[in-house]
């Protein structure tokens, strides 16, 4: 009887350390899941709205870079945040980098055209751009529709292009129906020559690369 009951002890004794060692390799395997899912969240790359990839590496697809981008406003409709919800005239309005632009936008009566169009990519002048053009000059465009007109569709592009596309150097076709070259160069994108200085700005129907420079259409 002695020895029957130390086996049932022994048995029972031997189940409870079983089940404690089961339970122990199960909380374990939980938690390491849990830390590795934990880890790969931590190590997964996040967009920037603050233009952390200025210098525009070509991996730089999916967030805005350049040295311009830090001069946008970081909150209201003209934050990075604001433009993507808006058509892109409307956006670029609430840019303080295009006010220029968007005074000749008016002028030529492209308002309407450019915030019903789809999927298009814009090659945008800022303010410094259209002051490197004579006063008198500037004036004369202004006041001349079609050639603004003209000038203007030559930097949209009928379809949104990444800054991968750009780094490829692929010729992009433009509303005007001419051809721009974009190229990357010592980690700075360029598009016929101009400085791209805040690139891949979302807004709700376009791509936008702020350039330093006003292009002109070859036929011009």
């Amino acid at each position: 009887m002695k020895y029957r009951l130390l086996a049932v002890t022994g048995i029972a004794a031997g189940l409870a350390l079983s089940t404690a060692a089961c339970s122990s390799s199960s909380s374990s395997s939980a938690a390491s899941g849990s830390s590795s899912t934990s880890a790969a969240s931590s190590s997964a790359p996040m967009a920037s709205s603050t233009g952390s990839a200025a210098g525009g590496s070509a991996a730089a697809t999916t967030m805005d870079f350049g040295p311009a981008c830090s001069s946008v406003p970081k909150t209201g409709a003209g934050s990075f945040t604001g433009m993507s919800t808006a058509p892109v005239a409307t956006a670029a309005s609430a840019n303080p980098l295009l006010s220029t632009l968007v005074a000749a936008v008016k002028a030529a009566g492209l308002v309407d055209t450019l915030n019903s169009a789809k999927n298009i990519t814009v090659f945008a002048p800022d303010n410094a751009a259209f002051a490197k053009i004579p006063a008198a000059t500037l004036k004369g465009i202004l006041a001349n529709k079609a050639e603004l007109t003209k000038i203007l569709t030559y930097h949209v592009a009928s379809a949104r292009y990444t800054p991968a596309q750009l780094a490829s150097g692929m010729k992009i076709k433009t509303l005007e129906g001419g051809t721009v070259t974009p190229a990357m160069m010592a980690g700075s994108y360029t598009v016929n020559g101009a400085s791209v200085v805040c690139g891949n700005v979302q807004t709700a129907n376009a791509t936008v690369y702020i350039i330093n420079t006003v292009m002109t259409p070859p036929s011009s």
